[in-house]
């Protein structure tokens, strides 16, 4: 008897990503209107830009682009989020990187599950930014005990989804109709909930500690609050957001605009406020789910990474309330101390790339040479930025606070403990750095064994 093939991880993700960005279109009709505003920034970009255009098919990225998508989702116990690792991994999503946002007054820390592989990534780079309701940070001691108490009583899971995840497991894969039926199930846990789980007092008091406990608790689920489609120029998105209707926030988030982007570029619109009927036929609003975009550029290497923070300390003390136009040419002024152009960053160590040979370095055989500069000028080989596939703290945590509309706390800053989330978890989380390091280290050795013939 022939036993059905089992569908790769690439395309369960896949199903899920589309069927995620449908239901939330329907929920947030904005979405959509910002999907092709999206769409048409990219493509006059690329018209535009011819070189952008080459180098981006050079790196199997632009396939992507129009599937590119991030999500964010919070969650209030270990248990979701250890079952939550599980339902990603069905998908060859894995938990990367640990974000402390108590730093900028956020209860939560989070990681973000995604895919590794560079097959993976080129399929679709699918991302969940993932956050951790920190209890122990809710100062009052009845506020925590009520809070723990809601979050025992609910279970964000469907029994099927539960059950597919554990076959998966334990047949190691979905068949193509299993499949489907996992991404139907592990929609509803990302769906939105009209109806509170609790009364209007316990919300507010919720939401008066910080209003981001508010939507972690106070509801069945813990709803998908933004996705993210990819813009190739975020400042050109930004400019055109009202002319569709949105509102977007103050200020783009992370570097400034550069010949050679950096890291993660972000904005969003403001958050909705929605209808809710809380327990008791209560009626009310909550603010939770908003439009975000980004603009990724390359990846930083530590000694980057370290200038990057360095500029953004130094810019942020510079540009506290000004407008967008104001903030941007502080950060232009602040981070000229960062070379911008990508073959100055990779002689400085300041990024990461991937190597690869050309026309003439194909056609090349017994070459010994090691000397990548040497090979570069000789034009045997061509060095690419590679794309940095994951987010950053301060940026998150701004996008966070700008659509909650809550103020830094310094009751919760500064206390990262990677640890106890990973215990919580069930899990280490993988260093994105060591992945970046990995992947440029792995195309060198390639090149250099086909040099050597």
């Amino acid at each position: 008897m022939t036993q059905t093939p089992f569908l790769a991880t690439n395309d369960v993700r896949d199903r899920f990503s589309t069927a995620m960005s449908a239901m939330y279109q329907k929920e947030v009709p904005q979405y959509g209107t910002l999907l092709e505003l999206v769409e048409q920034v990219n493509q006059e970009t690329l018209n535009q830009q011819p070189e952008l255009r080459r180098r981006l098919e050079a790196q199997g990225e632009l396939a992507r682009l129009s599937v590119e998508r991030h999500g964010a989702i919070r969650v209030g116990s270990a248990d979701e989020l250890s079952m939550l690792r599980r339902l990603f991994a069905v998908m060859g999503m894995y938990p990367v990187g640990y974000y402390d946002l108590s730093a900028a007054g956020v209860p939560v820390h989070s990681t973000a599950f995604r895919p590794i592989e560079d097959e993976a990534l080129a399929c679709n780079p699918f991302r969940v930014f993932t956050s951790l309701l920190r209890l122990e940070l809710i100062e009052s001691e009845t506020l925590r005990q009520r809070a723990e108490e809601i979050l025992t009583k609910r279970d964000i899971f469907t029994p099927k989804a539960r059950d597919l995840i554990k076959r998966f497991e334990t047949q190691g894969g979905l068949t193509s109709d299993e499949a489907d039926q996992f991404v139907n199930e592990a929609l509803e846990t990302f769906r939105w909930h009209q109806d509170a789980t609790v009364d209007l007092d316990t919300y507010q008091a919720l939401h008066d500690e910080h209003r981001l406990i508010a939507d972690v608790v106070c509801f069945r689920g813990p709803h998908i609050n933004h996705l993210t489609p990819r813009t190739l120029d975020i400042d050109e998105a930004q400019r055109r957001m009202p002319s569709v209707g949105m509102n977007p926030k103050a200020v783009i988030e992370g570097p400034p605009r550069r010949e050679s982007p950096i890291l993660l570029r972000q904005t969003s619109f403001k958050a909705l406020e929605e209808s809710i009927r809380f327990a008791g036929d209560a009626q009310g609003t909550h603010t939770a789910r908003f439009g975000e975009i980004e603009q990724r550029g390359m990846a930083l290497t530590p000694k980057g990474r370290a200038l990057y923070d360095q500029l953004l300390n130094e810019g942020r003390k510079q540009t506290a309330g000004l407008d967008n136009d104001a903030h941007q040419a502080v950060m232009d002024k602040v981070f000229t101390a960062l070379p911008d152009s990508d073959e100055a960053m990779r002689r400085e160590g300041l990024a990461y790339f991937h190597y690869h040979l050309t026309a003439a370095g194909k056609a090349a055989t017994g070459n010994t040479n090691s000397d990548m500069d040497a090979l570069i000028a000789q034009g045997l080989v061509e060095a690419q930025p590679i794309t940095y596939e994951d987010f950053l703290p301060v940026s998150a945590a701004g996008i966070f606070q700008s659509n909650l509309g809550g103020n830094a706390s310094d009751a919760y800053a500064g206390n990262a403990n990677r640890e106890a989330f990973e215990e919580a978890l069930g899990a280490p989380v993988t260093d994105e750095l060591a992945l970046y390091a990995e992947r440029e280290q792995a195309s060198l050795q390639r090149i250099l064994a086909a040099l050597a013939g």
